[in-house]
């Protein structure tokens, strides 16, 4: 028997077209990995404005176009797009199949939940427990191997681990061992290479990227699994992207710390173990991966206030371009001083000199570079002293450096903008477990 496992999303925001062909591949299982870090402190930006929010708003979207194939009974449908409420979020997954006309089919839809930590902040003694904002988990595939053994064909999560929601189908339906660690390890190697949708596929390609046979729709991925874990990493036959040995390996590095201890929460992974194959056309084999015990503690995201940022950007053309930035950078530093506005932190780069190599970029004596852009951050305590500085650029228009362009709107410097600090944690499972449940809807 094999499992086909189709990856949807890469991320919150990421296309919608390439689902369409993954579908039509006929996939077992459509995953869509929905959360990062920083999607998490935007998820909770949105539930500072409405309680009801803090899920991805374009759950709905992926939902409607893998409803028909889930009635059918052709794929499951598995997402962490819950992100810090996915209690609100297995509503609207509701009611969107209600409103598809799913009603009356018998459809069972899971949510999963438990790894909202917030009420034990103070008593973990995490950092800044005293104004957690939000704090989770980062849970295993059990929970979602519960859902799908009561009959559930969605499920929707919180902040799961992303490689175990692939690995969670493959212990399901294989009936994989919790303590099987080379299969978990292997599912995890597959969870890993699919969960970044088309950075395995061709995008994101620091190789020959220019080689990409149709760079205006990259494929998402497919990954064709065997009971005993070995497996196929493809995309849909006809579709843009790439799958190679050189596309596979760079994914499998990716976000990777130790390579020989992939750290997950079902398993600790051994990658450089694995034995990587290219096929040809577009098909790429992995097997032999080893594993060890699961760790001892789930990682855990603590969400705190940071205060408050703004910035502004100018571009200057030659010549003396960076001069003329540096100028100007300075003279909204040295009038914001001046004006008693209570600055914590500076930031300033000049794109075009250092912006993307910082100081470690060696300047050719004599270069003159044909056009530069200052970027000039500050963060503050509070909204209003962040919003003071840029009222300064405007007046770089007329009585600044020559050769000024790209003040773009406000005359240069954006809105504050609410700065939210995340910093990671080891929790005991035992403790996080405890409260881990899953509730089922059904239509």
């Amino acid at each position: 028997m094999t499992i086909k496992l189709g990856c949807g999303q890469g991320f919150y925001g990421d296309g919608l077209a390439p689902v369409a062909d993954v579908l039509d591949a006929g996939v077992d299982y459509l995953v869509c990995e929905a959360l990062a870090e920083l999607t998490l402190a935007i998820l909770q930006k949105d539930r500072q404005r409405d309680e009801s929010l803090g899920f991805t708003r374009d759950l709905p979207l992926y939902l409607q176009r893998a409803l028909p194939f889930v009635l059918e009974g052709r794929t499951r449908f598995i997402t962490n797009a819950g992100g810090i409420n996915p209690v609100a979020a297995g509503r609207a997954a509701f009611d969107a199949a209600r409103a598809a006309g799913a009603g009356g089919t018998g459809l069972k839809i899971a949510t999963v939940v438990g790894d909202d930590l917030r009420s034990k902040a103070s008593g973990l003694e995490l950092p800044g427990a005293d104004q957690a904002l939000f704090a989770n988990a980062y849970l295993g595939a059990r929970p979602i191997v519960e859902a799908l053994a009561a009959g559930a064909r969605i499920v929707i999560t919180g902040r799961v681990a992303d490689a175990s929601l692939f690995t969670a189908p493959l212990v399901h339906e294989f009936g994989w061992r919790w303590d099987d660690w080379d299969r978990l390890a292997a599912g995890v190697a597959v969870g890993h290479l699919l969960e970044c949708s088309g950075q395995v596929t061709g995008g994101n390609y620091s190789g020959r990227w220019w080689n990409n046979p149709d760079p205006t729709r990259i494929a998402f991925p497919i990954g064709e699994v065997e009971p005993d874990g070995t497996a196929v990493i493809t995309k849909p036959k006809g579709t843009g992207g790439m799958v190679t040995f050189d596309t596979v390996r760079e994914q499998l590095l990716y976000e990777v710390h130790d390579p020989a201890r992939y750290l997950n929460p079902d398993v600790i992974a051994d990658f450089t173990s694995l034995n990587l194959s290219d096929r040809g056309e577009d098909r790429v084999q992995l097997s032999g991966c080893r594993g060890m015990a699961a760790p001892q503690t789930y990682k855990g995201l603590v969400c705190t206030p940071a205060g408050w940022a703004g910035e502004c950007r100018v571009t200057y053309t030659w010549p003396d371009a960076e001069a003329k930035a540096r100028a100007a950078l300075g003279y909204v530093k040295a009038r914001t001083v001046a004006d008693g506005v209570p600055v914590e932190e500076w930031w300033e780069e000049y794109f075009g000199v250092d912006g993307f190599g910082g100081p470690t970029v060696e300047i050719p004596d004599g270069w003159d570079p044909p056009e530069v852009t200052g970027r000039l951050a500050w963060r503050t305590t509070n909204q209003a002293d962040a919003a003071r500085p840029a009222r300064e650029v405007g007046v770089l228009g007329l009585s600044g450096p020559p050769g000024i362009s790209g003040l773009g709107r406000a005359g240069g410097g954006s809105r504050p903008t609410q700065l939210l600090a995340v910093d990671p944690f080891l929790i005991e499972r035992e403790i996080v477990d405890s409260q881990v449940r899953v509730d089922i809807q059904e239509l």
